[in-house]
């Protein structure tokens, strides 16, 4: 069965990090499989002076992966790339295993509903927000970043479009390093689902939700903030205290120099939303449909770039959280 551990390949630097306690920060993958271009990017110039990790020549997926890996480092952590390779859920991925991902051509996307699936079939994919912190929380990896969060869908009230994501942060004692909600979703109704499951939902440095990669909605404000990564580190301590098997969610804005404009990408955003229901995509396939042609749009290269910088934004924090964990007083069994 998928809970016992011979399941999990975890690598031995991973484990030998979980094992002395040192901070480690679980990073997802559908990034790499499905969520960022497959070829070599041209960055600007203010890109390459934000994120001097990124390796020209390379396809952006596989740039992206590797930059991630070496800002959770640089930040004093370990990094547990998460993936499905041949049937093996792999925690923490080998240079090789990370470049092959990068370039799979058919990689499968992998909620938690298809772990079991994708085990015994030996399939190879990239692992959703859900499918990463149901894998992180079995390891014992207790901090996760990544892009944003999936949630409620529009129009859900006809086709009930809820993302696993949440369902899987509320079952699973990992903190989620996020930039929000995607705005292509409800955003409301995303946030009263987070509430409604009881998923502390913490805004960094901001009362107000954050959209991914289009800046903070004041309409939809947070009830919680923090201020630093100490703080943050010990309000997860005390929450599991009392919540032991429950997630908790951290959004921090994308970085205001590459957030783009909000009513441009709402035009864009409706465009191919036409198109997708024009051509039938739905379900697992609609928000990597809905950022490829966003990405394809005049103001694309923008929106990557926006994405890029958020990863990189919320791999450091987690890595400044993870650390801080260790350090905090809650740390101890005894109330």
């Amino acid at each position: 069965m998928f809970a016992q551990k011979q399941k999990l390949e975890v690598s031995g630097e991973v484990a030998d990090a979980i094992a002395r306690g040192r901070p480690v920060v679980a990073l997802e993958s559908t990034v790499v499989t499905h969520g960022l271009p497959r070829e070599p990017r041209e960055m600007s110039a203010k890109f390459h002076e934000a994120i001097p990790e990124w390796q020209r020549g390379i396809p952006a997926n596989l740039a992206a992966a590797r930059a991630m890996e070496s800002v959770v480092r640089t930040a004093g952590a370990v990094p547990a790339t998460i993936a499905v390779i041949d049937g093996s859920i792999c925690v923490g991925l080998s240079a090789e295993q990370l470049e092959r991902l990068a370039c799979e051509p058919k990689p499968t996307k992998l909620s938690a509903r298809d772990l079991g699936v994708a085990v015994a079939k030996r399939q190879t994919g990239g692992t959703t927000v859900a499918a990463t912190t149901t894998i992180a929380s079995r390891a014992g990896i207790r901090v996760f970043a990544t892009g944003g969060i999936g949630g409620v869908h529009r129009g859900w009230s006809g086709s009930m479009d809820l993302s696993s994501d949440m369902f899987s942060l509320a079952l699973s004692p990992v903190l989620v390093v996020c930039a929000g909600a995607k705005i292509l979703l409800d955003l409301p109704a995303t946030l009263e689902v987070l509430e409604t499951l009881g998923i502390p939902t913490i805004g960094f440095q901001t009362e107000f939700l954050p959209r991914f990669t289009v800046a903070p909605d004041r309409s939809l404000r947070l009830h919680h903030s923090a201020e630093s990564a100490a703080e943050v580190a010990c309000i997860a301590s005390a929450h599991w205290q009392l919540h032991p098997m429950h997630g908790i969610l951290v959004m921090q804005p994308c970085p205001e120099a590459f957030a783009v404009d909000a009513e441009s990408t709402e035009r864009h955003l409706a465009r191919a939303l036409e198109q997708a229901s024009a051509e039938g995509v739905r379900g697992a396939a609609l928000t990597p449909f809905l950022l490829a042609r966003l990405s394809e749009c005049e103001e694309g290269s923008k929106m990557v770039e926006a994405n890029l910088a958020l990863l990189k934004a919320n791999a450091r924090l987690a890595a400044h959280i993870a650390a801080s964990l260790d350090n905090t007083p809650f740390g101890s069994d005894s109330p």
